[in-house]
């Protein structure tokens, strides 16, 4: 099955940033169309909600296993270590999947200014889930689709039409209502867990344009063999980088590897049903992440999060219907 290029309103001049847009060049990322695979008798909705479920364990694991390793490392110490577990991994893949050769030294600069922007998203992200409510980092996580809406003008050259400020405002909205601010309460775990979001946002943007150029095996691998050094540096530039415990290695691999599948898994459901399903299935991390934290945190259920959260997942939605039209 190839992916509906018309009904998804992809633009062939590569101006279109969104969710419904990035799904699409996604699925012919390596410049090969990806075929569905699994039982023919299955819907391919159901088959991307059943990869969907992988992306929610992981990424809901990747934030539970992150607050562990918190406890004994710093931000980039972690990345360090996570980011040469995943140089092994993505390596080890692409032997076994005879993809070695997406590995090459062509689009050095793109690869350098997304793997920027995700560095510093991530770090930011792994800082937010020591100092605030895991179902509040999730929920400003999900803000990152329209970051991008504001990002593409400015990365892109992409029109700014009403549809997407009136989208913007209530993703804004949303973000109010999720961390209330008054005098005293931002924190820097609210406002790092926000400038992660706009980070993803960036990579997202970059991720497009380099699907178009590459495939997914090149773009793990520099994903990974870049923030290996950029961890290293900052890690490092005191002489002292921490090594981990004994006890804090399976975590470690545990976050290299959970966050190498969820974004497969991602890419799976995505290759398989539009934007518009998959999506709002993504927004299931949220209650999943907020029962986690309430039953292994003491972390109360805020209201307020849930409420901001669906706003934000209106928001999204009126994007990805836009982009249908």
């Amino acid at each position: 099955m190839s992916c509906p290029e018309n009904a998804f309103g992809r633009d062939i001049s590569g101006t279109k940033i969104s969710w419904v847009s990035l799904s699409n060049t996604i699925c012919h990322a390596g410049k090969t169309e990806q075929k569905v695979t699994g039982n023919k008798h299955m819907s391919p909705s159901l088959l991307a909600a059943i990869w969907m479920i992988g992306a929610i364990l992981s990424f809901s694991s990747m934030a539970v296993a992150g607050r562990f390793v918190l406890q004994e490392l710093d931000t980039f110490e972690l990345m360090l270590y996570r980011s040469v577990f995943g140089v092994f991994i993505v390596v080890a893949a692409a032997i076994w999947s005879g993809t070695l050769k997406q590995i090459e030294g062509r689009n050095f600069r793109l690869h350098l200014l997304r793997n920027c922007f995700h560095f510093t998203g991530q770090n930011l992200w792994f800082f937010a889930l020591g100092v605030i409510p895991l179902a509040q980092v999730f929920a400003f996580e999900f803000t990152s689709p329209i970051w991008v809406v504001l990002l593409a003008p400015l990365l892109l050259g992409e029109r700014l039409t009403r549809l997407r400020i009136l989208t913007a405002l209530l993703g804004f909205l949303g973000i109010l209502i999720v961390a209330r601010p008054t005098f005293g309460t931002v924190n820097m775990g609210m406002l790092s867990a926000l400038l992660a979001a706009i980070g993803f946002a960036g990579t997202a943007i970059f991720t497009k344009k380099l699907t178009r150029k590459t495939g997914l095996t090149g773009i793990l691998f520099y994903l990974t063999a870049m923030q290996a050094v950029m961890a290293f540096v900052l890690a490092g530039y005191d002489a002292d980088i921490a090594i981990p415990s004994g006890a804090l290695w399976p975590w470690i691999a545990l976050i290299a590897v959970a966050g190498l599948i969820a974004h497969f898994c991602l890419t799976k459901a995505l290759s398989l049903a539009p934007a518009s399903i998959v999506i709002p299935m993504d927004f299931a991390r949220l209650p999943l992440i907020a029962v986690i934290g309430m039953a292994f945190y003491n972390e109360s259920l805020d209201i307020y999060v849930f409420v901001g959260a669906a706003i934000i997942f209106l928001a999204n939605m009126l994007n990805i219907r836009a982009q249908l039209r």
